[in-house]
């Protein structure tokens, strides 16, 4: 009996699909036009050298709304728009002073006002120093810390291997400090830089007054860790020392600024949405080329790659621009109210938030049915040297996102190196690669056409 093999395959500009011997075809092909043809380093120059810091509710951050706007038009997609959102704008004023008042010898500290903070006195504060440790130490000091300036000198755990676990275990310090030291009448805080080495850069950061009245507002400023040690070991033998420091940040009232959003409409189930993007908004005091330049451009390219390839896709694909993830998380909160607003169903988030930085695998938020799927892509990623694809958090901007069914993901870089610029003054352009920078593209496009391709499980109905 004669038998005949039907063999159906798709062949678009070079681009097949559907076969996973097809899939291992596309994915290498994803990398050669990513290292070879990319535009994301490109951009990422313009954002960082030509527009600079973008704090939300600044001009440079409305310069990079329009500019990455106007670039996604370039691309072809079958929308582009922008999305309205109300968000904070906080400004630092003049360049932070700070010394260590010891004996009369007064050594100059680099430190630099948290997001959030009021200002201090025209004419500075001066006042002792009470060193802690933590929170929890900081509460069991109670009445002696009035009057004080409280210096919180947790470091970053060493040992951690993941650096964003020694970052949630040292955070709370700078996050909740000025409004627990308030509660006990100090009159200032001071907050060692989230960064696992010694050097001169104070990292900035948002930190929370919580519920507190605003008279009891007290600033907040962080320190770089080499000023951090110098000032504990001075307090070693001098605990009376003073510390002095003067900001003068402020916060004026909010700006209309926007989300920046592109789509490729799905093909086979359109109303199935599937996003990837990255956060807009960096922090003022460098061009935050890693945080989140890094991670907007790798989103664009994503949908540059695939649209190059007139690849079609079956759910839409669409690139999200997020405003004011550093200061607020408007942005990714406006963009879930919206979507609930239109009923939309969201399937699978990607998020790009951890640098540029060589790319090794993706943290993902899903039952076990659907991240055991995403491990079974693992013999794709292996020739890529992508090999980590473990259960844990995706992304600060997607997490607002919350479709019954919904799949998340974020990129996760080599990370030793991230907090080295997170938040600082010298997270600019020239500490990128350009070929780690494409190696997270490529990365990012190929899980997002796995997924695109085989879908997401659904949970079984009871």
């Amino acid at each position: 009996m004669k038998k005949t093999i039907l063999l159906t395959v798709l062949v678009l500009n070079g681009l097949t699909s559907f076969a996973q011997s097809n899939d291992e075809k596309n994915i290498k092909l994803f990398y050669k036009k990513a290292l070879t043809e990319a535009k994301c380093y490109t951009w990422l120059e313009y954002l960082s050298n030509d527009i600079g810091s973008r704090l939300s509710g600044s001009p440079s951050a409305a310069a990079a709304v329009q500019y990455t706007k106007s670039q996604l038009e370039t691309l072809g997609l079958d929308k582009v728009y922008l999305q309205e959102v109300m968000v904070p704008h906080w400004v630092r004023g003049e360049k932070e002073t700070a010394y260590i008042l010891d004996n009369k010898i007064k050594t100059a500290v680099p430190i630099c006002a948290l997001g959030g903070s009021v200002a201090t006195p025209k004419t500075g504060i001066t006042a002792e120093v009470i060193e802690v440790q933590g929170l929890d130490e900081l509460k069991a000091l109670g009445d002696k810390v009035k009057g004080k300036i409280v210096f919180f000198n947790r470091p970053m755990n060493p040992e951690n291997i993941g650096t964003f676990d020694a970052y949630s275990g040292a955070g709370d310090q700078r996050r909740s400090g000025a409004k627990e030291a308030a509660k006990l009448g100090a009159v200032g805080t001071i907050v060692r830089s989230l960064n696992l080495r010694l050097d001169d850069f104070p990292h900035a950061g948002a930190q929370s007054y919580g519920d507190l009245p605003k008279e009891q507002y007290i600033p907040a400023a962080a320190i770089s860790t080499n000023g951090a040690e110098l000032l504990s070991k001075l307090l070693k033998n001098n605990p009376t020392l003073k510390f002095y420091f003067k900001q003068s940040c402020e916060t004026l009232p909010d700006v209309l600024s926007y989300n920046v959003i592109g789509e490729l409409t799905g093909t086979v189930t359109p109303e199935n949405i599937m996003v990837v993007g990255g956060h807009l908004d960096s922090w003022d005091l460098a061009d935050g080329s890693h945080d989140d330049g890094a991670g907007v451009v790798q989103s664009m390219e994503v949908v540059r790659i695939l649209k190059n390839l007139n690849y079609k896709p079956k759910n839409t694909i669409r690139v999200v621009l997020f405003m004011n993830e550093e200061n607020g998380g408007k942005g990714g909160a406006k963009y879930e109210e919206v979507s609930k607003q239109k009923n939309e169903n969201h399937i699978f988030a990607l998020e790009s938030d951890s640098g540029g930085f060589t790319p090794r695998g993706f943290s993902i938020e899903a039952d076990d049915a659907n991240l055991k799927k995403i491990q079974g892509f693992k013999d794709l990623f292996e020739p890529y040297f992508i090999h980590s694809f473990t259960k844990g958090h995706s992304g600060s901007d997607i997490e607002h996102l919350t479709s019954k069914t919904i799949v998340k993901a974020g990129l996760q870089p080599d990370s030793q190196r991230y907090f080295d610029y997170h938040h600082a003054a010298n997270d600019k352009f020239d500490a990128i690669n350009k070929r780690e920078l494409e190696l997270g593209a490529a990365t990012m496009t190929s899980l997002i056409y796995l997924i695109d391709q085989t879908g997401i499980i659904l949970p079984t109905a009871n």
